[in-house]
């Protein structure tokens, strides 16, 4: 099965209401993604972090949105660490290290946005 295919088959299907939350779970000592949809510019993916666990400290060439579903996190950008919670966002700037960790389990939905 080629990459476009397998991408497809766990992407949102259109006009089809689902509940986001529901779509990944965390898993003992794991992070977990699912992406949702990929589009030109756009990639929107689904996080589910148990507590404790992390994605180290990063820089990407693109802008992201970063909306907190459930639980408690802590995301550091350039070196400043700031809490985020439940039905809260934060953007995250080009070119600027960010990493984040779960204070307790956590889901996240990412919106990278690509020049």
């Amino acid at each position: 099965m080629n990459e476009e295919k397998k991408q497809a088959k766990h992407e949102l299907a259109g006009a089809e209401v689902v509940s986001v939350r529901d779509l990944v779970n965390a898993q003992d000592g794991a992070v977990v993604s699912r992406t949702l949809l990929k589009r030109g510019g756009v990639v929107v993916t689904l996080f589910a972090f148990d507590e404790g666990q992390a994605l180290s400290e990063h820089t990407t060439t693109f802008d992201a949105v970063v909306q907190v579903l459930e639980g408690e996190a802590e995301i550091q950008v350039s070196g400043k660490a700031t809490r985020v919670n439940a039905g809260e966002i934060i953007l995250l700037l080009a070119n600027q290290p960010h990493a984040v960790k779960a204070s307790r389990k956590f889901k996240m939905l990412l919106t990278m946005i690509r020049p």
